[in-house]
């Protein structure tokens, strides 16, 4: 399969999609198709890393996979588990079947219970084993352990997996990998040489703004330029969490919603939490953009 015929189709695919590429991102998810490599995004929380993964995935009519990554990820839950109850409750049935001697073959339920028909497929063996277009999402890849990445190396590098009791799955067709990362550790040189490197950053003024109008259909171009221009000072403070592109939307939909027109201190300052989520960053704002308190 052809994922993008080029740069520029990747970067249409993608508009229609409901993702604006720029240049830098249209080039990589090209190349990320053509040479049949994994894409590591780095960027800020919110800055539309996962949201690319899916808009390749609507753009190109290919299933998405995703893996979401946490603290204590594990082997179970990223590649494959065995199902033991299932398993034993075939042991107990084999015993209870034995022959004349009452005995078992156990070579043979060793061989029946570590099958196809036991195995319970996780997200990367699942992407691994599909037949059809696939996109697999590894998403906030630096929240596991360091120890998980020893996982995705065969996966990143030979598109297979190895399970000691069925042997070596490799894929039959590769699926476009995104592994995405908030930057809060650093991955490992080895995770990284076998990746194609995008780092996204919040957008300049005027992509947000063709963002929000594409987002958010009705919203006025005033109050789309008001709200980038709040946004863009609010990222310039030193907050716990900056607003992401997706907090963006919701306060252009709650302006909407409140029929608000004016973008002015008062409306900021009674609309600000669509925008920010901790207390101490609404604390800040209202301080260093002098709102008055609602």
């Amino acid at each position: 399969m052809t994922w993008f015929d080029a740069p520029a189709d990747a970067a249409t695919r993608l508009a229609t999609a409901g993702y604006l590429a720029d240049a830098a991102t249209a080039t990589t998810t090209y190349l990320a198709g053509a040479l049949e490599k994994p894409l590591l995004l780095e960027g800020p929380a919110g800055v539309g890393k996962t949201e690319l993964a899916k808009a390749v995935s609507r753009a190109t009519g290919a299933e998405l996979v995703r893996l979401q990554c946490y603290e204590g990820l594990d082997e179970a839950r990223a590649l494959y588990e065995w199902n033991y109850k299932k398993q034993l409750l075939r042991i107990q049935a084999a015993n209870a079947g034995g022959g004349a001697d009452g005995g078992v073959d156990w070579d043979a339920t060793h061989d029946d219970i570590f099958s196809e028909e036991f195995l319970l497929t996780r997200p990367l063996l699942s992407a691994i084993r599909r037949e059809e277009p696939t996109v697999l999402l590894i998403d906030e890849v630096d929240k596991t352990d360091i120890e998980v990445e020893g996982l995705l190396l065969e996966v990143l590098s030979d598109f297979q997996v190895t399970i000691p009791e069925l042997g070596t799955v490799a894929a039959t067709r590769r699926p476009f990998v995104v592994l995405t990362s908030n930057a809060s550790r650093e991955l490992s040189e080895a995770v990284k040489r076998r990746c194609l490197y995008l780092h996204i950053d919040y957008p300049d003024a005027a992509r947000e703004r063709q963002i929000l109008q594409q987002q958010v259909p009705g919203l006025d171009d005033r109050i789309a330029e008001q709200l980038v221009s709040t946004v863009g000072r609010l990222r310039e403070l030193e907050l716990k969490k900056a607003p992401s592109i997706a907090e963006s939307v919701d306060w252009a939909r709650t302006l909407i919603a409140l029929e608000i027109r004016d973008l002015d201190a008062k409306a900021i300052a009674d609309t600000l939490g669509a925008v920010l989520k901790h207390q101490s960053d609404h604390e800040r704002a209202v301080k260093e953009l002098k709102l008055a308190r609602s």
